[in-house]
């Protein structure tokens, strides 16, 4: 795939423009006064003579070029170059943005990957200019950089929680990326939702941006105990590897900004909840892309032309998303709500004091492959497809998120009996992030099709889907919300 930081004249034009549709897709170097920037900087244009481009913050820092204070590139949204890419490099990215590097190490990264460290170093600097060491350090200093600027968070907790070892690091690495020390950040006002463990983060996104589509397919299918949405937010209680919380998801109107308000244990997994809640609505997507390819059919124009900017959904829990699409198999989404929130009470963690709606967190795969599931409703197969779930990913290293192997994942998931090809392609679509994923069964899209006088076997629409490539789970989901009642779980 050739980048499109590679194309001088392109990214000049999207540079003097200042046009949001590229900011996060490269970012520019100027010689005269080594800063990096985003294309949407406020500052006055540089020649072309005086400026790189580059396709990542940390190869410009590799360059020798420095964050510029004005357009802060570290709050950018996320390249989406990737997010179509279930390869190597992607993978590694995505866990590089997760902080893998910090806990495991380039050595832990390269077993994960099952490659060498060579390697996965030679296939980076390739891709995107730098190693995975830069690409950690960049990272660690760009999400230091946002929590110093908004929350009041200590330093000292900053640092930690960015996925830095020492203070003396995170010293030495914020005065090389920013050319500061991190203390001279601290001249605004800090964020009113501050504290230990509980903090506000701005979460940016190219425009357009369907809030409201997202928010009514959220709540049609929000979990009784474990989600809730209401008045223009999304809430939910989340489990990460070595924390648990509460996290509000709001969209912010007439900006391009989502609010993400925390509340964990311990900030131990950060950076790994904000990459999960840029998934989970879709954050890095570019919207004018997908609507080129899209609005092309005639089918789906209509539709595109309503919905500028529709999201797709993803997953915070890939797990908890891949057990409520085997429950939801042939059933009513009020039917599936009910079965799920069944399972949650029966085997999920309440919380110690209820927040609002939210009294649970949802069942552990280790909790799930011990419970009696008995009398909760769910058929005899359910029971045993859910069982066979929970112990793929306790035993056989099943991976249900955006890091995994997508090949792999499938073709576990295509093993585990009860599970069809339609709870593959929705797992693939949600929780392993594949845009091109269509469930060709699937209820809702028949009848979207029957709706427009067109066949709805499934090789007619198999043949017709063809010129959605590579968005057509994107082109599903706007057939589910041209639909007056959800047919999907």
């Amino acid at each position: 795939m050739q980048h499109i930081s590679t194309k001088f004249d392109l990214c000049y034009r999207a540079l003097c423009s200042r046009d949001p549709r590229f900011d996060g897709r490269f970012f520019i170097g100027v010689t005269t006064t080594g800063v990096y920037c985003r294309p949407i900087c406020p500052a006055r244009t540089a020649s072309a003579a005086h400026v790189r481009f580059f396709p990542c913050a940390a190869a410009a820092e590799a360059a020798g070029f420095r964050g510029c204070r004005r357009c802060h590139p570290e709050a950018s949204p996320g390249s989406p170059d990737w997010n179509m890419r279930a390869d190597l490099v992607a993978r590694a990215l995505r866990l590089i943005a997760d902080g893998m590097v910090d806990t495991e190490g380039v050595a832990g990264l390269a077993s994960y990957l099952s490659v060498s460290e060579r390697h996965l170093h030679r296939e980076l600097v390739a891709e995107v200019g730098v190693g995975p060491l830069a690409l950690a350090r960049t990272r660690r200093a760009q999400t230091a950089r946002l929590l110093i600027d908004q929350t009041n968070l200590s330093l000292t907790t900053i640092a930690f929680a960015a996925g830095f070892a020492s203070i003396r690091q995170f010293n030495e690495t914020m005065q090389a990326a920013f050319g500061c020390a991190p203390s001279a950040f601290r001249r605004d006002r800090p964020s009113e939702h501050g504290g230990e463990g509980k903090l506000t983060l701005r979460l940016h996104y190219r425009p357009p941006f369907d809030a409201a589509s997202l928010l009514a397919y959220l709540k049609q299918r929000a979990l009784p105990g474990v989600e809730d949405v209401s008045d223009g937010c999304y809430r939910r209680t989340v489990v990460l590897p070595h924390s648990c919380g509460i996290i509000e998801l709001e969209p912010l109107k007439k900006t391009n900004v989502v609010l993400l308000r925390i509340q964990l244990d311990t900030l131990s997994d950060l950076n790994m909840l904000v990459q999960r809640c840029r998934y989970l609505f879709d954050l890095d997507a570019i919207p004018t892309a997908i609507a080129e390819v899209l609005g092309a059919d005639s089918l789906l124009a209509p539709l595109v032309t309503a919905h500028p900017g529709l999201r797709l959904p993803g997953a915070i829990n890939g797990f908890e998303l891949a057990v409520r699409a085997i429950i939801g198999q042939q059933v009513s989404v009020a039917g599936a709500r009910t079965l799920a929130s069944r399972i949650v009470t029966a085997c999920g963690v309440p919380l110690e004091q209820p927040h609002g709606a939210l009294t649970h967190f949802f069942p552990t795969p280790q909790a799930l492959v011990q419970a009696d599931l008995q009398g909760l409703g769910l058929t005899q197969s359910r029971v045993t497809a859910l069982q066979a779930l929970a112990h793929a990913v306790l035993e056989e290293g099943l991976v249900l998120d955006r890091n995994a192997d997508r090949e792999r994942t499938i073709t576990q998931l295509q093993k585990i009996p009860g599970i069809g090809p339609w709870t593959v392609a929705y797992i693939a679509m949600r929780a392993l992030g594949d845009p091109d994923a269509f469930p060709l069964t699937d209820l809702g899209l028949k009848h979207a099709f029957e709706q427009q006088g067109m066949l709805a076997s499934a090789k007619s629409m198999e043949k017709y889907s063809e010129a959605w490539r590579p968005w057509r789970a994107y082109a599903a989901h706007y057939l589910w919300v041209s639909l007056s009642e959800g047919m999907h779980p």
